[in-house]
């Protein structure tokens, strides 16, 4: 599966959001350093967007925070829509029940391609059995284990001390001490705190 190599950095200022808000603890953010412009030569000219370049931008910071390309996303989308349920909330509960998302929300990782990087090593562990697939979808009651060295570990507590009140997710059972996890319950929109309008998205591919 493809995914996008660039720069990180640029991707929040195009969308005027930060979408890496763990990379900038301790820090001042590249994004608000330069977040009054979008990227390129001619950032600095800002036209107002149609209803359509609307629903194209929350479509493509959707696809950023969560770091899937457009046939992937579009999967997701069509998947929501023939589930029961509002379609943009079930949606947002696929992404987030992405195994590189749910390694990501456990609180040991700055970001979700950090996360990436971890599934697809072979690092992380799903029910005692080594799972490379960032985009598995989890269970109710799965256990969610991070393998790592005593050194990784340590790395891996201090971004959890430094970012556990941070974007916090409820259902999931963090175990500190032995970098594990277990599903309680599955994701519930109220559970997501980025700024996303998915109805924006429904929109977009109701056209």
């Amino acid at each position: 599966m493809g995914r996008y190599t660039g720069p990180a950095w640029r991707l929040s200022r195009r969308e005027k959001i930060d979408l890496f808000p763990k990379s900038s603890i301790g820090s001042k953010s590249k994004f608000q350093e330069r977040s009054e412009t979008p990227p390129g030569m001619h950032g600095q000219g800002r036209q107002k967007l149609s209803d359509y370049g609307v629903q194209l931008r929350e479509k493509q910071k959707v696809k950023r925070i969560y770091g899937v390309l457009e046939k992937q996303f579009r999967n997701y989308y069509f998947k929501a829509s023939r589930s029961k349920g509002v379609t943009g909330a079930t949606l947002l509960q696929f992404l987030e029940r992405r195994l590189d998302n749910v390694v990501y929300r456990m609180g040991f990782m700055n970001s979700r391609r950090q996360s990436r990087q971890a599934v697809g090593h072979g690092h992380v562990l799903v029910n005692g059995r080594v799972l490379n697939i960032p985009s598995y979808q989890v269970e109710l009651g799965a256990v969610i284990e991070v393998r790592a060295t005593d050194k990784m570990k340590e790395r891996y507590k201090s971004v959890y001390e430094q970012t556990k009140d941070l974007d916090k997710a409820e259902w999931l059972d963090v175990d500190f001490q032995n970098f594990k996890a277990t599903v309680k319950r599955l994701p519930e929109r109220p559970d997501i705190s980025m700024p996303i309008q998915e109805q924006l998205i429904v929109e977009l591919y109701s056209k």
